[in-house]
């Protein structure tokens, strides 16, 4: 990672990074807390304990944090939704569910970085007057599950969590839980459901995890990201978190870029950077090729194309071009991708992610699968394609959490943008690319997870 001024924009690629998250990563030892309070760890969670919790709120909403888990909603709003003097617990939940196919920044920051974590959930702890954190993590990642619980012992050991928080009277316990591994508890009801001990699926609502959450309390579920944003806000300031970013989403991110670039990996930029500053940084597409597609969000966002590649990458612009931010997982595709294959994993994957609690998602995921299959080995008609944008038109809004939205973008974008590509696989009986010519997956037997995660 080259570092560079925070939010300082000039001629040279590296002049585009603005490392915050990333600062320690390539240091000895950066997940230890002497490394961390070597670089002003903890003095956000000082500043924070000195200050009321409503006032907290309103620092972090004035600074313009906006979640960085997909959806963008302002951090500080969701805080201050969860009601007061109502005698009740309040929970603080992290998703660390990460799991969203091409997304890969919030793994890499529990295993570099773990107390900046702890850190941003003492200070969320604090604003909502909570008591009790959890961290609901992907259970499959152990080396980072090990490095949470060594960093939530040294936490302890040296007074930022348990009883009396500082000498501040704030009493806070963390708890690390280990999920199962299902792409459906990155959904926030469902990951509370898990939590709780239940089978992971999508809780209807309201009411909203605001007003009753986990064990039926007041709850804040944030991404890592976002938590993980908050200790520099505090320490720095929020006209300098306001320095970067736009106006509308101000600030710093982690995108994870890969796919069919030169040098694939996390990029810390102000919010609005665009993929071509970024695939700059990166080295560009792989020598001799062009870029074909790309998802801004992760393969559950609506696909763009090369026209794009000017889109500033913050919420308000790319949802102005008709795609999502979401997790800024940058998919790079370039021409020897079969779009109709890259769209059969993905829809795959979300068939058999389904958790199968509502009809549209159960039956409609399982339908368009059949369809695609059957386009890609050349076996299909000119009228499936219809039926394809059928069934994801009613698939789309009209299940109980985005994960029926996740499995029709794709295959709405795609059909936008390339259906000739469809009609010629139905045309010429078979898929016009050489398999031998792309990257992206092995020519193996097709299994969801081994291909959408290869």
């Amino acid at each position: 990672m080259t570092t560079a001024a925070p939010g300082s924009y000039g001629t040279g690629p590296e002049k585009l990074l603005s490392p915050v998250l990333s600062e320690i990563w390539d240091e000895p030892e950066s997940w230890t807390l002497e490394t961390y309070l070597r670089h002003d760890g903890y003095q956000g969670l000082r500043k924070a304990l000195a200050m009321p919790p409503d006032d907290v709120i309103a620092l972090v909403k004035e600074a313009g944090l906006r979640g960085r888990g997909g959806a963008g909603f302002p951090t500080g709003m969701k805080w201050q939704f969860i009601p007061q003097g109502d005698g009740k617990p309040h929970y603080l939940v992290v998703n660390a569910d990460e799991s969203e196919p091409g997304t890969c920044k919030d793994i890499p920051l529990m295993f570099a970085n773990p107390h900046v974590l702890l850190e941003g959930m003492l200070i969320a702890c604090h604003a909502i007057r909570s008591n009790h954190a959890f961290i609901y993590l992907r259970g499959e990642v152990v080396p980072v599950l090990r490095r949470l619980h060594e960093a939530v012992r040294e936490a302890y050991e040296a007074g930022y969590i348990g009883r009396n928080v500082l000498g501040s009277g704030l009493d806070v316990d963390i708890t690390v839980h280990a999920g199962a591994g299902a792409y459906i508890c990155g959904e926030e009801t469902a990951l509370l459901d898990s939590l709780e001990g239940r089978r992971g699926q999508p809780r209807l609502r309201p009411p909203f995890p605001a007003v009753a959450g986990l064990y039926a309390c007041p709850t804040v579920v944030n991404n890592v990201e976002s938590v993980a944003s908050v200790p520099s806000i505090l320490h720095r300031g929020k006209e300098w978190f306001r320095s970067m970013g736009t106006e509308k989403c101000p600030g710093y991110t982690l995108y994870s870029l890969s796919g069919h670039v030169v040098n694939p990996g996390q990029y810390e930029a102000p919010m609005g950077i665009t993929l071509r500053q970024l695939l700059e940084l990166a080295g560009g597409i792989r020598p001799g090729h062009r870029l074909k597609f790309w998802t801004p969000g992760g393969s559950s966002t609506p696909l763009l194309t090369e026209e794009h590649l000017d889109v500033p990458l913050d919420f308000d612009s790319v949802a102005a071009a008709g795609s999502l931010l979401g997790t800024k997982a940058l998919q790079c595709f370039d021409e020897t991708t079969c779009v109709v294959r890259a769209v059969t994993r993905w829809t795959e994957f979300y068939a058999h992610e389904s958790c199968g609690k509502c009809t549209p998602c159960r039956e409609g995921t399982y339908w368009l699968v059949q369809l695609m299959r059957d386009i890609e080995a050349g076996k299909g008609t000119l009228s499936d394609l219809d039926k394809l944008a059928d069934i994801s038109d009613n698939i789309f809004g009209r299940s109980f959490c985005a994960l029926g939205d996740g499995a029709a973008a794709p295959i709405l974008s795609s059909l936008q943008y390339f259906r000739d590509e469809y009609e010629a696989h139905i045309e010429q009986r078979g898929c016009p690319f050489d398999p031998a010519a792309s990257t992206l997956w092995a020519d193996q037997p097709s299994t969801a997870h081994q291909e959408v995660n290869a």
